[in-house]
C-alpha cells in the first residue's frame, strides 16, 4: 500500500526559538524525522510542510521532499496539525498522485527505533484497523486538585508495577508515530478515527521536546541509546 509520510516542522517556534534546526545528537531536530521515514520501504514520499526557507533547506539536504511552502493560515501558533495533512494530500493529488495510507511523524519525537515505521504499518495493516498511533506504557501515579488532592488511583492498595494486569495498563500517547488510512482520514478529518490500533514503543521513544530541559534529557537518551554514533540512520 502506497503511503505519504508528512514530516509539519513551523518555523515560529516560541517556546523553544529554532526548534527544528537545532541539533540534537550530532544533527538537526528535523533530520531525525526525516531520516527515519526514509529508512522505511513501505513509506513512497516523504514530504516536509513548513513555512520556513532554513527549515525547507535543512529538509532537502536530509532527503525529504518539499515541493510547497506552508500556506499562513496554517502556520499560525494556533493552526491544527489535521489541515496540515490535509493540505499535502490535496496538493499531491491536484497532482494525480494518490496514496492508502498517510504517515504522521512528529518532529518534537526524534528518537524512534530502527524500524519503527514499517512495524507501525505492518501493525495497522494486519490488524486491518483504520488508524494507528504509538504509545508507551505509563507506570506513573496522577493525582488531582478536586477541593484537595484527589488519587487517579487506590493508593491504600498501592500496585506494583509486575502485578498491574494487561487489561488495567495504561498507555501514554508517545506523539511520535501515527499512521491513518487516508479514506478514513479523509471521513474524519482526524489523524485517528474508526478501529484504532495502539503501537507500542519503548519507555525512551515516548520523550518529546518542547522544553529546554526536554532537549538536555534527549541528548543524553541519543547518546545512550546509540542512535547519536556514526552510523545510527546515516542519509
Amino acid at each position: 500500500m502506497s503511503c505519504l509520510a508528512v514530516i509539519p516542522a513551523r518555523g515560529g517556534s516560541k517556546g523553544v526559538p529554532g526548534k527544528n534546526l537545532r541539533h540534537i545528537g550530532g544533527k538537526p531536530l528535523i533530520a531525525w524525522s526525516i531520516l527515519t521515514a526514509r529508512e522505511s520501504v513501505k513509506t513512497s514520499k516523504v514530504v516536509v510542510s513548513t513555512d520556513d526557507e532554513q527549515i525547507a533547506e535543512v529538509a532537502r539536504d536530509f532527503g525529504a521532499e518539499v515541493p510547497f511552502m506552508r500556506p499562513s493560515d496554517l502556520a499560525t501558533d494556533c493552526a491544527p496539525t489535521e489541515p496540515v495533512i490535509a493540505h499535502a494530500l490535496d496538493w499531491h493529488e491536484a497532482r494525480g498522485e494518490r496514496f492508502d495510507l498517510v504517515a504522521l511523524l512528529q518532529p518534537t519525537s526524534p528518537l524512534r527505533r530502527p524500524g519503527a515505521l514499517d512495524a507501525a504499518i505492518e501493525q495497522l495493516i494486519a490488524s486491518g484497523s483504520d488508524s494507528l498511533l504509538g504509545v508507551c506504557e505509563n507506570h506513573h501515579f496522577f493525582w488531582r486538585e478536586n477541593e484537595g488532592a484527589e488519587a487517579l488511583y487506590d493508593f491504600r492498595n498501592r500496585p506494583r508495577r509486575q502485578d498491574i494486569l494487561p487489561r488495567d495498563r495504561w498507555y501514554r500517547e508517545t506523539g511520535s508515530i501515527y499512521v491513518s488510512r487516508v479514506e478514513a482520514f479523509r471521513a474524519s478529518q482526524n489523524r485517528l478515527s474508526g478501529k484504532i490500533a495502539m503501537f507500542q514503543m519503548s519507555e525512551e521513544e515516548g520523550w518529546e521536546i518542547d522544553s529546554e530541559a526536554d532537549f538536555a534529557a534527549m541528548e543524553g537518551l541519543f547518546s545512550w541509546s546509540g542512535l547519536s554514533q556514526p552510523g545510527a540512520l546515516e542519509r
